[in-house]
């Protein structure tokens, strides 16, 4: 059964009006930056806050719809929608032992307490933790305690499921085994899930689609691949690592708002955006010669170091990054101030109507 949610969210001041859609069996990663909305969206589909207007439905059961003009309010409290629900933090509880932990979802909803014991250890097996039933939280790593957090959520067999930051609060040397585990899970769970993160490494490997929450409203939808060939917002190329323009295109070529040009293969005309791939960036100490359409001379504004090389912040005419080898950052002596020429492929430019 799908989880579906299609209304408006209310927190203080704070108001979002969202449109979701997770088929049964599909994993949808929830992104954006601080403040989008993110936290308000997982406390509405968990029941911890009703919503404003609209409707939220696992399958054919209304979860929450708010009263109409001529309906009744529906409300399924938390504790009766059947969810689970990994947060940031692991929430675990002090006193009682990891086992008794796992079990406790299972004997709230009513298992004898043999029967919740037993499955409470199958699901510690399966995360790995088969002999640290008997330990309490404080003796466990955050790693561990997050594995814990997980089993006792899966354990009540749920109907659906939410991931608030899950690796948010782990240290890096058991982020990469933590985050194949849940990928693990996630693909064996039927139901519908839904996982937020600000990590786009976390959204691109857990999610089988990815929302993009802005300003309160779902700006973008779709698969890594689909939201990098076309991102429509400056926060979504930067999510998938790419540069963003937006202007209007004539005649083959893209103006930008600020006015700089660039010759691009195209034919769409009119509002557009334009995205292109630092690798695409080629970087000079003198003017280069052959085929590329736009050359222009910049001011290196900053160089980063990332996992395969260097990235190079491009001051005027255009903000961009290029991205080159650490060789390539020796060999043509850049460093902040230092002024290099730039080439650009018209092919290597990626325009879509705005």
């Amino acid at each position: 059964m799908s989880l579906s949610l299609h209304g408006t969210l209310q927190r203080g001041a704070f108001t979002a009006n969202v449109q979701l859609e997770v088929a049964a069996g599909e994993t949808l990663a929830l992104v954006g930056p601080n403040g989008a909305g993110k936290s308000s969206c997982v406390a509405t589909l968990a029941g911890l806050l009703p919503l404003a207007a609209g409707e939220l439905r696992l399958g054919d059961t209304v979860l929450d719809a708010p009263a109409a003009a001529a309906a009744e309010a529906t409300f399924v409290p938390p504790e009766q929608r059947h969810v689970g629900y990994l947060p940031q933090e692991p929430l675990l509880f002090p006193h009682l032992s990891v086992r008794d932990n796992v079990a406790f979802g299972l004997r709230a909803r009513g298992a004898a307490a043999a029967e919740a014991r037993r499955t409470a250890e199958a699901w510690l097996a399966r995360v790995g933790l088969a002999e640290h039933g008997d330990r309490k939280p404080r003796q466990l790593s955050g790693g561990e305690q997050q594995r814990v957090a997980l089993a006792r959520a899966l354990a009540s067999e749920p109907r659906y499921l939410l991931l608030d930051e899950p690796l948010a609060a782990v240290d890096a040397s058991a982020r990469l085994q933590l985050r194949q585990l849940l990928l693990q899970h996630l693909a064996a769970f039927a139901g519908p899930r839904v996982v937020v993160t600000h990590d786009p490494v976390d959204a691109f490997v857990l999610g089988d689609r990815i929302a993009v929450l802005e300003r309160g409203a779902v700006v973008q939808v779709g698969t890594a691949a689909e939201l990098g060939r076309a991102p429509r917002t400056q926060y979504v190329a930067d999510l998938v690592g790419l540069n963003f323009l937006r202007g209007t295109v004539h005649d083959s070529v893209f103006t930008v708002a600020a006015g700089p040009q660039v010759v691009v293969a195209s034919t769409i005309e009119g509002p557009a955006i334009a995205t292109v791939h630092p690798r695409a960036l080629s970087l000079f100490r003198e003017r280069p010669s052959g085929s590329p359409r736009n050359v222009w001379q910049a001011t290196v504004a900053g160089i980063e170091a990332t996992p395969n090389g260097r990235r190079v912040r491009l001051g005027a005419p255009l903000s961009l990054c290029a991205e080159v080898t650490a060789a390539a950052v020796a060999d043509l002596a850049l460093a902040p101030g230092a002024v290099v020429w730039v080439a650009l492929k018209a092919t290597e430019v990626q325009v879509a109507p705005a």
